[in-house]
C-alpha cells in the first residue's frame, strides 16, 4: 500500500464494467475541494484504492449529505453520465428530516443564484443571476415532541421525500429554507436551536439529508438501473424514536 492509500472501504451498491455506485457516509468529501482544503480523506480516493481502478466523478453530494454516489470507470462513460445529469435524464430521490409539519406535498419553484466556492471568486466579483431551480416534495410522516425548542411548548418535525428537478448547489437545503421547513442538522441554511436539540437529545450531529435512490437508463447497455442506499445509524435511531417506517 502506498503512502497515499487507505485501508478504509465504502459500501458498494452497484458495479459493472462501466461505473460503480457507493453509499457515501455523511462527513466525507467526494474529492478535493477549496471548501475544505485541510481535509485528507475523499470518497474518490477511497473507492479508487478499494477497487484498484481510477474512477471519474460525474456528480457530487455535499460533504454532509449521505447516500448514492456514482463514479464512472472510463472517461467516455463519465462524459455520457454528465450529459444525462445535465439533461435531466437521471431521477434522484432524497430523504430529509425537516423542521415543522410540511404540507402533504408540493412543488418548490424558486430560482437560485450560484454559490461561490472560494474567496478568490468572491473577491473577483464572480456572480450570476438567479436561474431556475425546481424541487418536488412529499411528506412521508410527522412527529410532535413535548419539548420547548423554539417559542412553543411542543416541537414538530417531518420526514420528507425530495425529488430535485434541477441541480443547483445546496438546492434542497436552500429550497427547504425558502419554505421555512429547514433540514435538521444544516449548519449553513438551517436553524441552530433545532440542530442543538438533536445533538443534545438524540446525540445526532449530522445533516439529516440522504440521497436515497437514483434511477436512469444505463448509458452503455440501455438497461433500467435503480440504485438505493440504506440509512445510517443516525437515521435508523430517529426512525425508531419517532415510530417511523424504515421501508420507504
Amino acid at each position: 500500500m502506498t503512502e497515499n492509500q487507505t485501508s478504509e472501504t465504502l459500501e458498494i451498491l452497484y458495479q459493472d464494467k462501466f461505473f460503480i455506485a457507493i453509499n457515501k457516509p455523511s462527513g466525507l468529501l467526494v474529492h478535493r475541494s477549496p471548501i475544505d482544503k485541510y481535509e485528507t480523506k475523499f470518497a474518490m480516493q477511497i473507492v479508487r484504492d478499494q477497487i484498484g481502478k481510477y474512477v471519474y466523478p460525474i456528480h457530487r453530494l455535499d460533504k454532509a449529505t449521505s447516500g448514492v454516489l456514482i463514479f464512472a470507470l472510463h472517461h467516455d462513460v463519465a462524459n455520457s453520465f454528465m450529459e444525462m445529469f445535465s439533461d435531466g435524464q437521471v431521477d434522484k430521490t432524497y430523504i430529509a428530516i425537516t423542521r415543522g409539519h410540511t404540507p402533504q406535498d408540493g412543488f418548490i419553484d424558486h430560482p437560485l443564484t450560484q454559490m461561490l466556492d472560494t474567496k478568490e471568486e468572491k473577491l473577483a466579483g464572480v456572480t450570476k443571476e438567479p436561474t431556475e431551480a425546481l424541487t418536488y416534495f412529499k411528506r412521508l410522516d410527522i412527529v410532535t415532541l413535548p419539548y420547548f425548542v423554539d417559542r412553543y411548548p411542543q416541537t414538530r418535525y417531518s420526514l420528507v421525500k425530495l425529488n430535485p428537478k434541477t441541480g443547483k448547489k445546496h438546492q434542497l437545503r436552500r429550497h427547504l429554507k425558502h419554505i421555512s421547513h429547514h433540514i435538521v442538522g444544516d449548519t449553513k441554511h438551517g436553524r441552530g436551536e433545532h440542530n442543538k436539540f438533536f445533538r443534545e437529545k438524540f446525540a445526532v450531529n449530522r445533516l439529516l439529508l440522504h440521497a436515497y435512490m437514483i434511477s436512469f437508463i444505463h448509458p452503455v447497455t440501455s438497461d433500467n438501473i435503480v440504485i438505493k442506499a440504506s440509512f445510517d445509524e443516525n437515521f435508523i435511531k430517529l426512525f425508531d424514536e419517532f415510530g417511523w417506517d424504515k421501508d420507504i
